[in-house]
């Protein structure tokens, strides 16, 4: 099939797909398209990479400054929704109680930054950290939270994954490429590398699984049916990429999350004691790695990795041993500037730019205060996934999850920190909102008297997944 017919087709495809995903959700509020953009963004290339490859370019990035023409966009995106959430008027106050966990990680990334040996870098760093946050609101704070997170995940997938195929079958020049440093051929679609392109697909495969599972609960046969044929097709674009991308790591953390929505859906695991269940099995995997090499046998046999996780390993040693302050760590995103960047690329013939783990990262940047700020992060989260697993299974299944995978993830692959997609995730599945802090449009009005008769359009338009009796918005 010739390029431009093969353009003509997906372009024509996803603006059904959008056109459908228009029809079946009128409601959904057009804030949406922020979270959806900043989805885009983050999960493919930024936008002075989008007009570098048409021959625009706005000068040279450095390490530390990076690109001022993303930096100025970016910060368009979170001036937006915090201006969204603003209009929703929502309270400071009720998010903090409600988050305390995560809001003591974020007064202390920005505490760090006063300790930075490059303050004002950390400071533009630390404003981009606010959007993964503000994103998140205005996806929880919609009138319809739940729709409205199918509705960006599922947005972001035809703005993904569709051209995806598309560049790395027909146009090679953008989809294809050669390893820096290995040389060898490489499928990346619209992202940068490899590893970022499986991520993405870990990222929607492991909700278009969960849609899968949730499907079953649509009453409507047609529309059931409809959105099985949706989520299928996805599952496969999903697939094809993961099997050219070759990204071991995304697969692994993949299988993870959906085999944890699995498995919590089941009978024989206690939703109650899910914490003592989750305890068993890594002592089980302990003791199996210690009588039968288990790591090894997966990392080596399994992956086709070595036991260093390419060179991983001694990344790891290097920058520990550089680490000045192991109380507070070297400030806000500010371990992998300047003498030490050098000290390590001189080392390094493949130039890290990151711990490639995500604990030895947040140490290295926020010390060992920052790193028991990230694990009460994660315990709460965990808490808070256990208790949604007794009011709505269903969404309880996919916090779970996806907790779960990140923290695998975050093994080889430094992913708390940055404009990172799936750290916007995590603060998808973190953040609790509370009851009132719904529109008023989704609050349904009741009749002051029995003459009165409240207009059509003061109910919900439609519900596509039935509601859950004891689901509030403050479990989201």
């Amino acid at each position: 099939m010739p390029p431009p017919v093969a353009l003509a087709l997906t372009l024509g495809f996803i603006a059904v797909l959008f056109w459908r995903d228009r029809r079946a959700h009128p409601e959904l509020s057009a804030a949406l398209w922020l979270p959806v953009i900043w989805f885009f963004l983050t999960g493919s290339r930024y936008v002075g990479q989008w007009l570098f490859l048409f021959g625009i370019s706005f000068g040279p990035v450095s390490q530390e400054d990076g690109s001022p023409l993303d930096a100025a966009f970016f910060l368009l995106l979170i001036i937006a929704g915090i201006t969204v959430l603003v209009r929703r008027r929502i309270s400071v106050g009720d998010l903090v109680r409600n988050n305390g966990w995560l809001s003591f990680f974020l007064l202390y990334t920005a505490l760090a930054i006063l300790w930075s040996d490059f303050p004002f870098v950390a400071v533009k760093r630390w404003v981009k950290e606010l959007g993964h946050p503000v994103m998140a609101l205005i996806v929880l704070t919609d009138a319809g939270p739940k729709d409205a997170f199918r509705a960006v995940l599922r947005r972001v997938s035809y703005l993904l994954l569709p051209p995806s195929i598309l560049t790395i079958k027909y146009y090679p020049q953008i989809g294809r490429g050669f390893d820096t440093w290995s040389g060898a051929a490489t499928n990346f679609g619209i992202t940068n590398s490899k590893n970022d392109l499986g991520y993405v697909c870990a990222l929607l495969g492991m909700f278009f699984c969960w849609n899968l599972m949730s499907a079953w609960r649509i009453e409507n046969k047609q529309e059931r049916r409809r959105e099985f044929a949706l989520t299928l097709m996805c599952l496969w674009m999903i697939w094809w990429l993961l099997s050219m991308a070759h990204s071991s790591t995304s697969l692994v953390c993949t299988l993870i999350g959906v085999g944890t929505m699995l498995a919590v859906s089941t009978r024989f695991v206690s939703k109650r004691f899910i914490g003592t269940s989750l305890v068993i099995a890594i002592v089980l995997v302990v003791a199996a790695n210690s009588a039968f090499g288990l790591y090894d046998r997966i990392v080596e046999e399994g992956l086709g990795k070595n036991a260093s996780l390419t060179d991983r390993t001694g990344v790891w040693q290097d920058a520990i041993a550089m680490a000045t302050n192991p109380l507070l760590g070297a400030g806000f995103e500010s371990f992998w500037l300047g003498p030490r960047l050098d000290a390590m690329w001189a080392k390094w013939w493949w130039h890290p730019t990151q711990a490639h783990n995500g604990f030895i990262e947040t140490y290295l940047n926020l010390g060992l205060v920052g790193l028991g700020a990230l694990i009460g992060l994660i315990i709460a989260t965990f808490r808070k996934a256990r208790q949604e697993l007794l009011r709505d299974l269903d969404f309880g299944r996919f916090r779970l999850g996806v907790l779960l995978a990140i923290v695998v993830y975050n093994y080889t692959e430094a992913i708390f920190k940055a404009l990172h997609p799936l750290w916007t995730l995590f603060y998808l599945i973190a953040v609790d909102v509370p009851p009132n802090e719904a529109p008023k449009s989704a609050k349904v009005p009741v009749a002051r008297s029995s003459r009165t008769v409240p207009s059509p359009r003061q109910f919900e338009v439609r519900v596509r997944y039935p509601p859950v009796a004891a689901r509030s918005h403050r479990s989201r």
